[in-house]
């Protein structure tokens, strides 16, 4: 798949079939997230791949937004730096590579959560000191078909402007 067409049809999956991914493809996905650019190559992150069943269970259990990694076929667990100035944006940009790669397999994700909102499971991840969790990524495959590019969006009108905000882009 080409990146715009995964840019362009990618949506959030919440739903997943239970069904493996397979080693090579979750590689990959990772592989993403690690060749992604940093603020100054500083790659504050940490990825802590989960696939135990029942670890993916007792995180979906405990995140009332994120209900759906119980039945992901694996998730993400995204730390960062948390002395980095740029951990933030850094870690965002590495989960879009991973949802575009994985996405671009046929693999469905959604990201869930967003540091405060994590430490009820913050322990399951026995990080090292001076990192923190970020987010929580589950992938698999979608239970239903879903509207690939169906996407609801105000018109590229309305936000893309040139030079100065007002000012059509040609």
């Amino acid at each position: 798949m080409e990146v715009f067409e995964a840019v362009r049809t990618v949506l959030a999956v919440r739903a997943y079939q239970d069904k493996p991914v397979p080693q090579d493809t979750i590689r990959r996905i990772l592989e993403a997230a690690h060749l992604t650019a940093s603020s100054q190559n500083g790659q504050p992150w940490q990825f802590i791949v989960v696939q135990d069943r029942e670890k993916l269970r007792r995180l979906g259990n405990a995140l009332q937004s994120g209900r759906y990694i119980a039945d992901a076929a694996f998730a993400v667990a995204v730390a960062i730096n948390a002395s980095s100035a740029y951990g933030q944006s850094d870690a965002g940009r590495a989960i879009q590579s991973m949802v575009l790669t994985a996405w671009s397999e046929g693999v469905g994700s959604n990201w869930v959560g967003y540091l405060g909102t994590l430490d009820p499971v913050a322990g399951e991840f026995n990080l090292p000191d001076g990192f923190r969790l970020f987010s929580i990524v589950p992938f698999g495959y979608a239970v239903a078909l879903i509207g690939r590019g169906k996407k609801r969006r105000r018109p590229f009108e309305e936000v893309v402007h040139s030079e100065t905000y007002g000012q059509p882009f040609a």
